[in-house]
């Protein structure tokens, strides 16, 4: 009785580890970073190794330009929950300062939606018609960018 349960013990030790090691192990990378979104580019795609490092420089270039975009559009969330909370308090709206804020806006998207279309074109480049072809399919969920590829 007791070789069974040591045995049952075991068999199921052994097989614990292995489903968890398995897991672990085949673990997808993660897409919180700009190289687990790269990693993941290059299996989906099936990027070559010379066009992975071509997409990699390209993104790590424009890696400043879109953090200080980043930065722009933290202030103009920050700078809108002001002018909320003014209306709310004093019920009252400068409308001049408020329409130089929309414009604001409006140039901080028009830079970031600019950006991106170039990351994405400069990218495309880098791709034979096919993964290049995949890659819009992949992209094109994202509707901002869709109408300005496609059309």
């Amino acid at each position: 009785m007791k070789r069974t349960f040591l045995c049952l013990a075991l068999g199921l030790a052994v097989g614990l580890t292995t489903h968890f090691v398995y897991f672990r192990v085949n673990e997808p990378a993660s897409t919180n970073t700009l190289d687990g979104q790269l990693a993941w580019m290059k299996t989906e795609l099936q990027l070559t190794d010379s066009q992975y490092a071509r997409i990699k420089e390209l993104h790590q270039a424009s890696s400043p330009r879109l953090r200080a975009m980043a930065v722009q559009v933290a202030a103009l969330q920050a700078e809108f929950t002001e002018f909320e909370k003014a209306r709310r308090t004093s019920d009252q709206v400068d409308f001049l300062e408020f329409a130089r804020f929309v414009e604001e806006r409006r140039h901080v998207s028009r830079e970031c939606l600019d950006s991106t279309r170039q990351i994405v074109l400069a990218s495309a480049e880098v791709m034979n018609p096919q993964q290049r072809m995949r890659y819009i399919q992949l992209i094109s969920a994202a509707e901002p960018l869709t109408r300005s590829f496609l059309n």
